[in-house]
């Protein structure tokens, strides 16, 4: 038998006489040893199907409250082999426990029988100690009546181990939620608890939410014979020994109880068999201890958080003092690298009590802590990018994506704005209009929001990841990078408070500071419902405050906020007038549009400089829009880009207002624009990134004088468009252009043309400007004042295909040369009776009711006898098509874009045509748009010798045709090297048709078929 003091700590405490004290190891569970108060009795807590003895309860608290946790010394007096239990005595400091008890009441002290020497050495002073407590009637010695019967508790069957009828689901509706004070009786595993609630007295097993520790296997062999003895002396007593390090080995002779008999080794050998095939996992035991020294027979809190669906057990969390402050037992020992994370029990948590394990896990992966020694992560895509910058916001690209203006980059350089996607967070997509994708619910109200919100707000950045897109979804054979931050709005009112960062990123890296005053725009919108927060993998890279994107999940999902409520999302309808094939829908919207003078309207895109795409929310229509005079350079040509960029900074989706004065034939208004009450066009003139036209007069729009003077002032300062300019050398410059054409193209022709109608596929239809021809004709024809004239009766009038008539342009009401396409099969047409017409001086075509032509009657103005000048069709319009390039047709990808970039870049312009050569290989008869002999041309910008050819190659709208042989012209050859690097800049930039890479190599067409339907753009 052990002789000398040893020294533990108090682990737990079975009954009011007996304690399970641990010894002191450095690492792993230690040894422990039950031990049971010398020359003590204590009353008997209720065993299965009993009762408790009176003051059982009270006896266990004393001794509970009084040791749990605490330094001992303690020493073993006697043992009793037969079953397996010492004796002994405990001191805590100076305080003989078991005298404590019994002055307390708390205990007997146990009679002596015979002369036996297994007794306490401190006898003398127990008895006296009772004889005290007997007098003053403390504890068990009360003599008020009913105390006894008061003390014994009144246990429901699961509080004496009974599971019969014992109802988990009605436990947990009667206090979900609730914290309920409770005492750790039994750890099973490190995160499965038996547990004594508080006052009910209910005993049951609780199952940590969220998470699972590794499993301490089955319970080894115990004699049951044994095992019920010991239980008989000591209540509900800890029967397993072990021994504290340093211990003698007479000790270990006194714990193990003597030498086994035969039976005994037997039963030990099938036990530590059985023991070996079912073995603890690793780590089990060391988390078992974990718990076991923080909670058991510990006062705790327990919120249930529900109950699995398949064997009815409690889950709920588990919180435990320590010191001054509650820890939560679950998320301990995940920090600890104790238990992993279970998804099934943690979707019972509130989101951001899940996310805080998923957190905790995550690190303690990362440091390979205990169970996860040999943890491998997986692969991701996503690479940690640290840079923060502050800016404007210029964009809302979606829900999730703005476009910034970086401070610290000049304007108009490729770095200026820098696209910026929210981290760990996703809102709808907003589809995509040439695929016929709609938007989907609750899309647009989120870019609204943000819209509303940050656009012309400065705002700090914290890139923190780029993700690689996969080929599918980034529009591309290679994918692309994506860019992610958080993106902190420094100004405003909003009723989001400003999260702190954590200590560290998902990398492990120290987590940037939240910018001052700084509200996260993700968990705006979070928190609104108008976006959701991805679930990131291990290792992924995610958002410095993640957290509390989660926290403003939960809160929306449980208010039922926008996306996460059962309601359909706002209906909300636009009426886009500014698609393909809208021209004529657009010249019926004008009137609505010009009785309302200046009217609201928010600039939804920056097409160019001087045009871009407006949304009226009055009318419910999105339109396009050009500034009324005011000319920016197109693309390719020098300060195009400075001009979109100048106007993206100060318009892109702000609020403006403005005036409509007419629509084109492209269906594009024509107007002036106010933003922040300030003229765009004197904007853009004034800084030098805009020429007025060269038919501008003041009297033709809206605060004309200021224009000209903006105009003025940037030519005074030479800047920009006019660097170089010099006062009355502006002829002398375009003839000088000219003559530099000639002489690099030899004999090639060059003609002076207007673009008058644009098809698309590359063709369009010119008039030549030097003649003067096409104002005289004009002129001709107002003179005749044919809307004065009555329209011709059915009878008399009757149209004819091929026929050559005055028709009524629907846009202007003006009238024009026309050939009959298509008419009605009636010989006497009625005044309703519809007739596609051609205007052949000026290339477009359209349909027209009978009321609206007139007989062309008058030999003066007659195709056969009015001059065509160099057109060789049946008026003045000449069909051209762009040399060396294939433009895509409208009906195909990017042909609507190609059409309009034409448009943009010849529209109100005088051009030179060099024509290369002349294609009848369709025929040279006039049939109707698109027919006849057609030119093959470069056009060229004669201020900035930019041809269009070129600027469609640049802009990834047009490719180089394929050619068969060489090409032994050097002139020609030179020509063609240089669109071919234009198009390798398309190719490299990946621009519009080569965003998918490189272009499919389908055969080409045959060069006699003319691309475009006939009736393109009107």
């Amino acid at each position: 038998m052990a002789t000398g003091w040893l020294r533990g700590r108090v682990k737990a405490v079975t009954s009011g006489d007996c304690l399970v004290i641990m010894g002191n190891v450095k690492s792993g569970p230690p040894p422990e040893k039950t031990l049971t108060l010398a020359s003590l009795i204590a009353p008997k807590m209720a065993r299965r199907d009993g009762r408790d003895e009176p003051f059982a309860w009270e006896s266990r608290e004393f001794l509970r409250k009084k040791c749990i946790g605490q330094e001992v010394v303690f020493k073993v007096d006697y043992a009793v082999p037969s079953i397996h239990r010492e004796f002994g005595n405990v001191f805590m400091g100076d305080t003989n426990i078991a005298l404590a008890i019994v002055q307390a009441g708390w205990a007997r002290v146990r009679p002596q029988v015979g002369s036996s020497t297994d007794v306490s050495p401190y006898l003398e002073q127990l008895l006296k100690a009772e004889e005290a407590a007997k007098a003053e009637e403390l504890g068990i010695w009360t003599k008020v009546p009913g105390a006894a019967e008061a003390a014994i508790r009144d246990l429901p069957p699961s509080g004496v181990g009974q599971d019969t009828g014992f109802d988990a689901h009605a436990l947990l509706e009667q206090n979900k939620g609730l914290t309920l004070a409770a005492i750790v009786e039994q750890v099973r595993d490190g995160s499965t608890v038996r547990v004594m609630l508080l006052p009910s007295f209910h005993y049951v097993q609780v199952y940590l939410a969220g998470v699972q520790c590794p499993s301490v296997g089955r319970r080894p062999f115990v004699d049951s014979t044994a095992a019920t003895a010991a239980a008989d002396a000591a209540g509900n007593g800890v029967g397993a020994l072990s021994l504290e390090e340093g211990s003698t080995e007479e000790a270990a002779a006194a714990a193990a109880g003597g030498a086994p008999s035969a039976a005994q080794r037997l039963a030990a050998s099938a036990a530590a068999a059985e023991q070996k095939e079912s073995g603890a996992e690793p780590f089990a035991l060391e988390a078992k201890h974990f718990t076991e020294v923080r909670c058991l027979n510990r006062e705790v809190r327990v919120v249930l958080e529900g109950v699995d669906g398949k064997f009815s057990n409690l889950v709920g969390t588990l919180h435990y003092p320590s010191g001054d402050s509650v820890v939560n037992l679950s998320l301990e020992l995940v920090q600890n690298g104790l238990a992993k994370v279970v998804e099934w029990s943690a979707n019972m948590l509130e989101a951001s009590a899940k996310g805080a394990l998923k957190s905790a896990e995550l690190e303690s992966k990362k440091q390979r802590l205990r169970m996860w020694t040999n943890f491998v992560p997986p692969q991701s895509n996503s690479i940690a990018f640290r840079d923060n910058f502050t800016g404007k916001v210029v964009e809302v690209v979606s829900g999730d994506c703005i476009v910034v203006a970086d401070d610290a980059a000049a304007e108009g350089t490729p770095q200026a704005e820098r696209r910026v996607n929210l981290s760990s967070i996703r809102a709808k997509k907003m589809g995509n209009p040439r695929r016929d994708e709609k938007p989907e619910p609750y899309a647009r109200e989120a870019k609204e929001f943000l819209r509303s919100r940050l656009i012309g707000q400065p705002v700090a950045v914290q890139m923190e990841y780029t993700r690689k897109m996969p080929p599918m979804e980034a529009g591309g054979p290679e994918g692309r990078n994506m860019e992610f931050g958080s993106a902190f709005l420094l100004t405003g009112k909003t009723d989001t408070p400003a999260p702190a960062a954590p200590a560290t990123t998902a990398s492990g890296d120290a987590a940037p500071a939240v910018p001052a005053g700084g509200v996260n725009v993700a968990e705006m919108l979070v928190t609104r419902g108008l976006a959701t927060v991805v679930r990131h993998r291990d290792f992924e890279e995610r958002s410095s405050q993640y957290d509390a994107l989660l926290a403003a999940e939960a809160k929306a999902v449980k208010q039922k906020k926008n996306i996460h409520s059962n309601k359909d999302a706002p209906a909300t309808h636009i009426n886009d007038l500014s698609l393909h094939g809208m021209a004529n829908k657009a010249r019926g919207f004008l009137p609505f549009l010009q009785r309302g003078k200046r009217m609201a309207a928010v600039v939804d895109y920056v097409l160019s400089g001087h045009r871009f795409k407006l949304i009226i929310p009055r009318e419910s229509c999105a339109i396009a829009f050009a500034l009324s005079g005011v000319r920016c350079p197109g693309k390719g040509e020098p300060f195009s880009e400075h001009a979109i960029a100048f106007m993206r900074r100060r318009i892109m989706q702000h609020e403006v207002e403005i005036e409509v004065e007419t629509v084109d034939k492209t269906g594009t208004f024509i107007g002036s624009l106010w933003a922040d009450r300030t003229n765009a066009g004197a904007l853009l003139l004034q800084a030098g990134l805009a020429k007025l036209h060269p038919s501008f007069t003041p009297d033709r729009t809206a605060e004309g004088h200021l224009l000209i003077s903006a105009e003025t002032q940037a030519k005074n300062a030479r800047i920009k468009v006019w660097e170089g300019y010099v006062e009355g050398q502006d002829a002398a410059n375009a003839a000088a252009s000219e003559a530099s054409l000639l002489q690099a193209h030899g004999k090639q022709e060059l003609v002076h043309v207007q673009v008058t109608e644009v098809l698309g596929g590359g063709l369009f239809y010119v008039v030549e400007t030097t003649s003067g021809l096409l104002p005289r004709l004009e002129g001709a024809i107002k003179e005749l004042q044919l809307s004065d004239a009555k329209t011709p009766a059915p009878g008399t009038f009757a149209p004819k295909k091929g026929e050559f008539v005055f028709a009524q342009f629907s846009a202007d009401d003006s009238w024009a040369r026309a050939m009959v396409v298509a008419a009605p099969a009636d010989p006497t047409p009625a005044r309703t009776s519809e007739y596609t017409v051609f205007y052949i001086d000026y290339g477009n075509q359209e349909t027209l009711p009978f009321s609206r032509l007139r007989p062309l009657d008058q030999p003066s103005v007659a195709p056969s006898s009015f001059p065509r000048g160099k057109a060789e069709g049946l008026g003045l319009a000449q069909l051209c098509r762009l040399a060396h390039v294939k433009v895509p047709l409208l009906e195909e990808d990017f042909g609507q874009e190609a059409a309009e970039e034409v448009q943009g870049l010849t529209g109100g312009k005088t051009l030179l045509a060099r024509v290369e050569e002349r294609d009848a290989s369709a025929g040279t008869k006039v049939k109707g748009q698109g027919s006849g002999v057609c030119w093959v041309v470069t056009l060229v910008d004669s201020e900035t010798s930019t041809s269009v050819n070129a600027a469609l190659l640049q802009a990834g709208l047009a490719r180089l045709e394929r050619r068969r042989g060489g090409v032994r012209n050097p002139a020609l050859a030179a020509v063609l090297e240089g669109l071919k690097e234009r198009q390798e800049m398309a190719r490299q930039s990946r621009l519009h048709i080569w965003q998918y890479g490189d272009v499919d190599s389908d055969e080409e067409d045959d060069r006699g078929r003319r691309p475009g339907p006939p009736g393109g753009r009107k």
